[in-house]
């Protein structure tokens, strides 16, 4: 989860793979890429593992591209980056019941932190999915809630404003069900007001509905209006905010 590509300054390339992620076009955005050296085939797999997040699909390719990336990695963050990978995509067939990965995603994410440096790059998003794990999969929202921390820090020492939003989202979350209205209602404005500053639209309907249960009528169903909008545009993605659509009540997982 990074912003590349969001900038004027940014690599055409990296332009055009960002434009067509942030249009639910993971497979479009992963075919530009020539999986040859480490980086292309991390960039690659990590697409399309995304595209699992959003779409409960393309599992296979997902593995194949990561298999690949794996395959290619030589250095210590290469590795860790792959193994970020596995760990986010065993963590996703979980969350989805498509099969119980969860020891998996574990030892991946574990496999991970001990190849990325504590003030690399990778880190913050290797925190936050240690932090989706927790709160998912563990249950333990003291811990999960240390791992978006320090993953929001991370995040603003390294620039990367996308996963700032999925930071911001996750605090907000665990706010809205301890009951902290106002911290949640600012958390999940924040995020919302990157994802649109960016023209991550995948992510904005989400954001829009998280926004929603913080507000009061008649603010929360023009959020959700806005959402439902955006989620048809994309042709029903992510897929599992149908049921937060409709009916507005009902509760589903995030990715």
């Amino acid at each position: 989860m990074s912003g590349d590509g969001t900038t004027a300054e940014d690599d055409p390339l990296q332009t055009a793979v960002w434009r067509l992620r942030s249009r639910a076009c993971w497979v479009d955005a992963a075919a530009l890429l020539t999986p040859a050296t480490p980086q292309p085939a991390l960039q690659r797999a990590s697409l399309l593992v995304e595209r699992c997040l959003y779409t409960e699909a393309g599992w296979e390719d997902a593995e194949d591209a990561l298999r690949t990336a794996e395959a290619l990695a030589h250095t210590d963050d290469e590795r860790g980056a792959a193994a970020c990978e596995r760990g986010y995509l065993a963590y996703a067939a979980t969350l989805f019941q498509v099969r119980d990965r969860a020891d998996e995603a574990r030892a991946a994410l574990g496999r991970a932190a001990a190849l990325i440096a504590p003030g690399a790059p990778g880190r913050p998003l290797l925190d936050l999915r240690r932090g989706l794990i927790a709160e998912n999969l563990t249950r333990s929202p003291q811990a999960a809630r240390a791992a978006y921390r320090r993953a929001h820090a991370g995040a603003t020492a390294h620039a990367d404003p996308l996963l700032l939003s999925a930071t911001w989202r996750h605090l907000a979350g665990l706010a809205l069900r301890e009951g902290e209205l106002t911290e949640a209602r600012h958390g999940f404005a924040e995020s919302l007001r990157i994802r649109e500053e960016l023209g991550y639209l995948v992510g904005t309907a989400p954001a829009l509905v998280s926004l929603a249960d913080t507000e009061t009528e008649p603010e929360a169903s023009r959020l959700r209006e806005e959402a439902r909008r955006l989620f048809r545009l994309l042709g029903g993605v992510p897929t599992w905010l149908s049921d937060r659509l409709s009916p507005p009540e009902a509760d589903a997982a995030t990715a």
